[in-house]
């Protein structure tokens, strides 16, 4: 074995995971690759005329034969029972429940690390890895996640659920190159069928982007079930009527089929009432959200119970400073003073301090209050 050690890293077939293996592999770890059947297009169809992502025949190809062509093993492991009651059914739950889902978030946290951490000590790795593009570190006996050098691919945001036992056998080889490092390393290493793959953006499991297609073919009489809702305005008049609660999210505003001379949004979703309340955009303005199932990674605590964050509350958020208050064992507020627009319950607010992630947790309240944004 390896003086490095060994490492079980986590191949999708795509760019950014395969030059990590090869990566890896040339630093000098004894590296074992592993793609994670999640899903398949028989069970959540949608299936287009050209299959692409993770869990198709020729992404794994794609792995097998990198990792044939450099010298390291390859596994396959179905972990689709895994994938589905974790993620696939949680996702489903929180539309039907009006809430906005965050699966990649979930896959991670409950999913891939626990899987590839199982997987990892049956074949005896000391460490896993991922393409994912972020960093990990020890400092003061708690393993702290910061973002990745390239703020276009951060994906810090993703992870902040992942338990202190999982990062601590954790490596990010990509955390401190740029995406186009990354592409001309894959030219170098001999990856040319995967080097100009392009990034996948949409949910791995619904493939062609149509949620309500997705949740349609879920839910049995789901059409049926919430057509002829209401839309209503702020101040609960009756304005028009919508598909169904399920349907839509919080801060939308194409797809309402409303016609009411200026821009409206949806601001609140009712699922007991199939109510869907529109407004305008300042409506979508809040200063404070409260989120449970938190985990503080950095700390273990927040110092002092309070302290000054930055907070993002959604994936391609830049993030706007705020104030963290930790209210019990499992459950965080943030305070945003100048405002957010559509904090939406289901999805996460993440903090940080700096480039490091101070925790966060499931958004699952949200508040305005007008005085602090007086005061803004």
């Amino acid at each position: 074995m390896s003086s490095k050690g060994r490492v079980l890293v986590a191949m999708s077939g795509g760019v950014d995971s395969s030059v990590a293996a090869v990566m890896l592999k040339e630093q000098g770890y004894d590296v074992i690759g592993i793609t994670m059947k999640t899903w398949d297009y028989s069970r959540v169809g949608g299936k287009s005329d050209k299959e692409t992502g993770c869990c198709t025949l020729e992404s794994m190809n794609d792995a097998r034969q990198i990792a044939v062509k450099h010298g390291f093993k390859h596994f396959i492991v179905d972990i689709r029972d895994e994938f589905g009651d974790w993620v696939i059914d949680r996702f489903v739950d929180d539309y039907m429940n009006g809430r906005t889902p965050n699966p990649c978030v979930l896959c991670n946290t409950h999913i891939k690390w626990a899987a590839l951490l199982r997987r990892a000590d049956n074949l005896g790795c000391d460490y896993i890895a991922t393409g994912h593009y972020a960093n990990v570190r020890e400092e003061n006996g708690r393993y702290v996640i910061s973002k990745g050098l390239d703020p276009k691919k951060d994906q810090s945001y993703a992870l902040w659920g992942v338990e202190q036992k999982h990062l601590a056998r954790t490596i990010f080889p990509l955390g401190s190159y740029e995406k186009t490092e990354i592409r001309d390393m894959a030219e170098e290493f001999g990856l040319t069928k995967v080097a100009d793959k392009p990034d996948s953006y949409e949910i791995c499991f619904v493939p062609d982007d149509n949620y309500r297609r997705f949740l349609k073919d879920r839910v049995d009489g789901l059409e049926e079930r919430v057509k002829g809702g209401k839309f209503v305005d702020q101040e609960g008049n009756i304005v028009g009527e919508h598909e169904g609660y399920p349907f839509y999210t919080i801060g939308q505003r194409r797809g309402l089929d409303l016609a009411l001379g200026k821009r409206v949004y949806v601001t609140d979703i009712n699922p007991e009432t199939n109510v869907i309340t529109i407004g305008e955009k300042e409506d979508l303005v809040a200063t404070t959200c409260k989120a449970k199932n938190i985990n503080l990674s950095k700390y273990g605590e927040v110092p002092g119970g309070e302290m000054e964050i930055t907070g993002k509350i959604r994936y391609n958020d830049d993030g706007v400073i705020g104030q963290l208050k930790q209210l019990g064992d499992d459950e965080i507020e943030v305070t945003f003073p100048t405002g957010r627009e559509a904090i939406t319950p289901g999805q996460a607010v993440v903090c940080y301090e700096g480039d490091d992630v101070v925790g966060g947790g499931w958004i699952h309240k949200v508040n305005v209050d007008t005085n602090i944004l007086q005061e803004a």
